[in-house]
């Protein structure tokens, strides 16, 4: 099975733990997901998203969103739709 990029991250927040991310694919808040890069690599299931400091339960392919990540993440690092069964 093909790892699909459902949207790369463009900035991080250290202080709040918090990743900007574009999407290319839809995302809602209890999905897992995998964060790869060239120093990173982990999966977690979404809790918290965020657009333009409103709450949000699903977001869209084009939309930029900030998400709760519980590891640093890196400029241009990939998002990746994951199994549950993954965490």
């Amino acid at each position: 099975m093909t790892e699909e990029v459902i949207g790369e991250i463009f900035e991080y927040f250290a202080k709040i733990n918090v990743a900007a991310a574009k999407l290319f694919d839809e995302l809602r808040v209890g999905d897992t997901i995998t964060i790869k890069g060239t120093t990173t690599h982990f999966t977690q299931r979404v809790s918290s998203m965020q657009s333009q400091h409103a709450p949000l339960t699903t977001a869209h392919a084009g939309d930029s969103v900030g998400i709760k990540v519980e590891q640093r993440v890196r400029k241009g690092d990939k998002i990746y739709l994951a199994d549950p069964e993954d965490l």
